[in-house]
């Protein structure tokens, strides 16, 4: 071999011998020592790429132990990938929620009386009632909307308040 040899690596010829020198040898070591279900041939060929890729750095003596070098490396990545995939799959978000079933419950049935309860509401009633207490409009503005004076808008609230009041007895409404 020439005595420049920072620069004989990169010219294809001499980077095809050592391809053929060592690549079987490469993939041998990495199947033996990992096994097959990391893609010994994948590393070992991404082993070579990176030998292309460093040519001007490596010389033709120490290309050897660059590539079973590098070829080592990205396995032993691969299996730190490996190992924290599986951590992921191991922790599944749990889906629950911090609340007891029996408020869970509690809640589904106070809503399906609620609604019960506003249905029984005349419709001005419950328009103004809405308006007001679940999109948080102000009296002045429910009463521009629906074309009456603020008094029949608080009057209709408070009607509304009230059924609603005995309707649902027991449960404490602000």
């Amino acid at each position: 071999m020439a005595k420049n040899l920072n620069e004989d690596i990169c010219r294809e010829s001499v980077f095809s011998k050592v391809y053929e020198k060592y690549s079987r040898d490469v993939h041998d070591f990495l199947y033996y020592k990992y096994g097959e279900q990391l893609n010994p041939s994948d590393k070992a060929q991404e082993a070579f790429i990176k030998l292309w890729e460093n040519c001007a750095k490596v010389t033709w003596e120490s290309a050897k132990s660059f590539l079973f070098t590098v070829a080592n490396n990205m396995m032993l990545n691969e299996i730190k990938h490996q190992k924290v995939v599986l951590r992921h799959r191991q922790l599944k978000p749990k889906e629950f929620t911090s609340e007891d079933p029996e408020h869970v419950l509690r809640q589904k049935e106070f809503l399906a009386q609620y609604e019960t309860a506003l249905s029984k509401l005349t419709e001005d009633q419950r328009v103004a009632f809405t308006l007001n207490k679940i999109e948080g409009k102000k009296h002045s503005e429910i009463a521009e909307l629906l074309g009456v004076t603020q008094k029949v808008v608080e009057y209709r609230i408070y009607s509304a308040f009230n059924k609603l009041k005995s309707e649902l007895k027991g449960i404490k409404l602000k």
